[in-house]
């Protein structure tokens, strides 16, 4: 356990009981009751999460917009002040490195990565560099704690009354202590995530939960089923470097005409698979890896990510499925213990009941 990291809040999720379990790099609580329990809470109530094992990078200087222009999918021309906006890395080849956040906070951007990508990507920023911008890694120095629920603004408001004028994706400048609040998420609901310097955070952690009954830790088992039911990719499972922004559905965020790096590719690419969202019927469940068949059981597919809705109790999935079947036919089939089930083309999000606009 000694060769894992911790977040500045490992002792208190000791303290919570949570169950902790390595994930990249980092002992993370992966659930503090039962996921399904902390699930449901964070759909109807408000949860707590602890996301710092998370990546920050400071991007600054006369050539910061450039840069970025260069290196990602989106158009940061399109990133104002007190902005978010959803992008993704690609290689020279247009297979994805990482897919990200980035807050336009005035005087410089901060780019927010997966974890397990934070030195991978940190290492190809740093080798595309060009003059005038300074690149920093401010991972080690940051915690970000994720508040989700309808409830969140709710109880978050008596802590910072500022956050009442954020709409999605719109993020507070950073205050007096350094503590950037945005209006972001990866569960579908209303929420917000706080980025904090690690001195103060445990401090914060306790008074948020503290202040209301219906604020509750939660773990990384609600974070993955409530960001499937919503259909959000997941690097590592939907997105890697074999994988390209528009076969993964990522067309709205790749503006081929801003040529960032990989564009020439994407732009000549032709494409053989897409990515499809499923839902089961029968009692059974898609799991990642599954395979996927034509009504002749011929395979064409697989699952990406898949498990049981806690909150539509089907079965639900993302799969990468071959062209021409995917425009062809709403009915497929999957493999589960050498058995057949119907699995039937949905449109996302599974769950539409989501608050994240309100």
């Amino acid at each position: 356990m000694t060769d894992f990291y911790k977040t500045s809040l490992y002792n208190n999720h000791e303290e919570l009981g949570a169950k902790l379990i390595p994930f990249s790099s980092f002992l993370m609580p992966l659930q503090y009751s039962r996921i399904i329990e902390e699930h449901k809470h964070v759909r109807t109530k408000v949860g707590l999460f602890d996301v710092s094992h998370m990546g920050e990078f400071i991007v600054k200087g006369e050539n910061a917009k450039r840069f970025l222009q260069k290196v990602t999918t989106n158009d940061i021309e399109l990133l104002k002040v007190g902005k978010a906006q959803y992008t993704a890395i690609c290689n020279e080849d247009g297979g994805i490195l990482d897919d990200f956040v980035i807050y336009n906070l005035s005087d410089y951007y901060m780019l927010v990565v997966n974890a397990a990508n934070t030195e991978k990507i940190f290492n190809w920023l740093e080798k595309n560099l060009m003059d005038k911008v300074e690149l920093k890694n401010i991972s080690d120095k940051m915690s970000l704690l994720a508040i989700q629920g309808p409830l969140s603004r709710q109880v978050l408001l008596s802590f910072f009354p500022e956050i009442d004028s954020l709409n999605y994706y719109e993020t507070l400048l950073p205050n007096e202590d350094g503590i950037v609040i945005a209006r972001t998420g990866y569960s579908g609901e209303l929420g917000f995530e706080i980025y904090c310097p690690n001195s103060i955070i445990v401090s914060l952690w306790e008074r948020l939960l503290s202040s209301s009954e219906d604020l509750k830790p939660v773990g990384l088992g609600c974070r993955d089923s409530l960001r499937l039911e919503m259909g959000y990719a997941l690097y590592g499972h939907e997105l890697d470097e074999s994988v390209n922004p528009i076969e993964a559905g990522l067309s709205w965020i790749t503006k081929l005409d801003t040529e960032f790096i990989g564009s020439n590719k994407l732009n000549n690419i032709k494409n053989n698979r897409k990515l499809v969202p499923l839902i089961l019927k029968d009692r059974a469940i898609p799991r990642s890896g599954y395979k996927i068949f034509n009504l002749e059981e011929k395979e064409i597919g697989f699952v990406t990510s898949g498990g049981m809705s806690p909150s539509l109790n089907l079965g639900i999935a993302l799969a990468y499925i071959n062209l021409p079947d995917v425009e062809e036919l709403k009915c497929f089939k999957i493999k589960i213990r050498d058995n057949f089930f119907d699995i039937h083309k949905t449109k996302l999000p599974f769950y539409k009941e989501g608050t994240y606009l309100s």
